[in-house]
């Protein structure tokens, strides 16, 4: 029975190593030179001013306009979950319809919780509530590089208070709309 159990750890220690020591060059320091193509004109990207190079990753808020007079409902979520429910997703559809017919416009879809659970899990859950939302609307046919997500978490509740009617308005997706 040893001999088996010490025959296992070893095989393991054996295959750790080779999964280490194959890893790539870049990730031991080595030179990471790809031919990746330079990505220009995204969305919300801003321009370096050294380098005249775009910066990809910059969020919507800190470089576009905020779209005001436009009101696009709230998507809601069960209790611990990011699943769109069917009678929510009619909301989605009117948000990539306005999308697709204003090209200037880009998205930052914002997940909510209620108060219930740890602030890393509401975060998480959060993130996953406009994930799943920005997914539903790239199924749509809405651009991929027009979207983004944040996550709050419970830090920005719709309605202050406890018990299940108030949770269920803090449990939801929003939406932020910019002109790029």
């Amino acid at each position: 029975m040893m001999n088996s159990r010490m025959m296992i750890a070893n095989i393991a220690l054996v295959c750790g190593l080779l999964m280490v020591g194959t890893g790539c060059e870049s990730w031991w320091g080595g030179d990471d030179k790809t031919d990746t193509p330079e990505i220009t004109d995204v969305p919300g990207s801003i321009t370096d001013s050294e380098t005249g190079k775009n910066v990809t990753g910059a969020r919507f808020e800190d470089t576009c306009k905020k779209v005001d007079g436009i009101t696009l409902s709230p998507v809601y979520f069960a209790f611990d979950s990011y699943a769109l429910a069917p009678s929510e997703t009619a909301k989605i559809e009117q948000v990539a319809k306005h999308l697709l017919a204003n090209a200037s416009h880009v998205l930052v879809v914002e997940g909510h919780c209620d108060a219930r659970g740890s602030a890393e899990y509401n975060l998480a859950l959060g993130e996953n509530r406009a994930q799943a939302i920005r997914g539903h609307l790239a199924n749509l046919g809405v651009d991929g590089n027009r979207l983004q997500t944040r996550s709050f978490g419970s830090e920005k509740p719709a309605m202050a208070g406890s018990g299940e009617a108030v949770w269920k308005m803090n449990r939801r997706g929003e939406f932020a709309l910019y002109q790029k």
